[in-house]
């Protein structure tokens, strides 16, 4: 690794205008968390693993945090417009930050089309005989004119969307320990435990079940690599960044462990069908309408959040990349600090989400969650590659100054590198994966000949 791509450039002239408070970038952080995957996209990971789920999301749960210290750490130190597509760039080379960038831009626009396809399927809740592709194409309507408004006013927006997301899930919380505790609603009493035993016991389809849900619940948390995005957005990274990642672990712990707990607890593992999400299929069927009613308005809310947030991460990610001619240079041009040319571009391949609600209304959520998983985790472990280069080319006195290393080096950037490598192994493994594969290496190979032919020589002559 030459030195060249080691030095520790002032970030000064490359960092945008700060449009984002503290409080802003914790709670994107903590709304990234928050999203389809754990409203809807958990029922698919109950009937894989039964309830050995659990385990597979804190285990899932450690390999995002590793991930997004490596991302931390970088971007306390260099809090550069483009993050880790940047820092890919300056740390893997040229190709490697093209990819990485093009590559989140997909897994962006994936999870959006998952996400339009959950809220259509949300409203069969109150309209069942409206077509889904209405309810995208709305949806779409609301989130452009959100991602075209000032940085300011999309932070507010997540603040909000991210408030109603957290009271919803501590009030389903502590809703469900008081079913389990005054025996409310449809159960009548018993031990709660044998739920968690009763059906097969704890791995009900074996270790291979649990193995195979580590894709969908890894999809549960793609998008929370935004993080180190919005960070360079903020007014004090040094602060803000190292808060708002640190949050993880209890993020993890209390809106996927805890709340998916009380799920198994509360409803056998195998009536969660996935027909309409878990959280309103519990008081659906205890009875409780009103607050069924009511958590469908949250899963919707949860939904545009995440929408609104993956169209900022892309468009700041594939903005920064044009500024290093890694994108189109229009793509760089931005209002107010919005990269307007990026989001409408954007904005018109999601209209790709109401042709497929319009022809594929059952399968078109699970086959975009499948092709998202795969560029979920190639952006992840293109971050965890950048942390460990970035680390080799400092010298010790380097190391010892970094304001937020990762912890437990180098032993938990392995244990995240080999699991995303055993992730991808596993897609090889399971068919119903392999067309998300294939897309997946499709997309880097067709990519890479674009940046062969075109790209590296633009780079190369400046």
């Amino acid at each position: 690794m030459s030195t060249s791509t080691q030095e520790n450039p002032s970030p000064a002239p490359t960092r945008r205008r700060p449009g984002l408070k503290a409080r802003h970038l914790h709670f994107i952080a903590l709304g990234s968390a928050i999203g389809t995957g754990l409203f809807y996209g958990s029922a698919g990971a109950i009937q894989a693993a039964g309830p050995s789920v659990l385990l597979v999301y804190l285990l899932g749960g450690a390999v995002v945090y590793f991930m997004l210290r490596a991302l931390g750490e970088m971007a306390v130190r260099m809090p550069i417009s483009g993050s880790f597509a940047e820092y890919t760039r300056r740390f893997l080379g040229p190709w490697a930050g093209y990819i990485t960038g093009w590559m989140f831009a997909f897994e962006m626009l994936i999870v959006c089309l998952a996400d339009l396809t959950a809220i259509a399927i949300y409203m069969g809740f109150w309209f069942p005989d409206t077509a889904q592709w209405v309810w995208v194409a709305l949806t779409l309507l609301i989130v452009g004119a959100a991602n075209l408004a000032s940085v300011r006013w999309f932070g507010e927006l997540e603040f909000v969307f991210t408030i109603v997301k957290v009271a919803a899930v501590v009030a389903m919380i502590l809703g469900g320990a008081a079913i389990l505790a005054f025996g409310l609603g449809a159960r009548t009493g018993g031990n709660p435990l044998a739920d968690l035993t009763a059906d097969g016991g704890f791995f009900p389809h074996g270790a291979g079940g649990m193995i195979s849900a580590f894709i969908l619940v890894l999809f549960a948390f793609g998008g929370t690599e935004i993080i180190g995005v919005a960070g360079t957005e903020a007014e004090d990274p040094d602060t803000a960044v190292p808060k708002a990642v640190n949050t993880v672990p209890v993020r993890i712990l209390l809106f996927y462990v805890l709340a998916i707990g009380v799920i198994l607890l509360i409803t056998p593992w195998r009536t969660i069908t996935g027909e309409q999400s878990p959280f309103v299929q519990i008081f659906d069927t205890l009875g409780v309408n009103w607050a069924a009613a009511a958590l469908n308005v949250v899963v919707i809310t949860a939904a545009l959040s995440a929408i609104n947030a993956d169209l900022f991460g892309a468009g700041r990610v594939v903005s920064g990349m044009a500024r290093q001619r890694l994108a189109p240079l229009a793509f760089s041009r931005t209002v107010q600090g919005v990269p307007v040319v990026t989001t409408v571009a954007m904005l018109g391949v999601l209209v790709v989400g109401v042709a497929l609600n319009w022809a594929l209304p059952e399968a078109v959520f699970t086959i975009v969650a499948s092709l998202a998983t795969f560029a979920t985790i190639f952006v992840w472990l293109m971050i965890l590659l950048s942390q460990v280069a970035s680390r080799r080319g400092m010298s010790s006195a380097e190391r010892a100054a970094l304001v937020f290393p990762v912890p437990l080096w180098p032993y938990g950037q392995a244990f995240a590198i080999a699991f995303i490598l055993c992730t991808i192994g596993i897609m090889v493994w399971q068919p119903a994966y392999h067309l998300a594969l294939a897309v997946g290496i499709g997309f880097v190979a067709v990519m890479s000949l674009l940046y062969g032919a075109v790209v590296r020589r633009r780079v190369e002559h400046g």
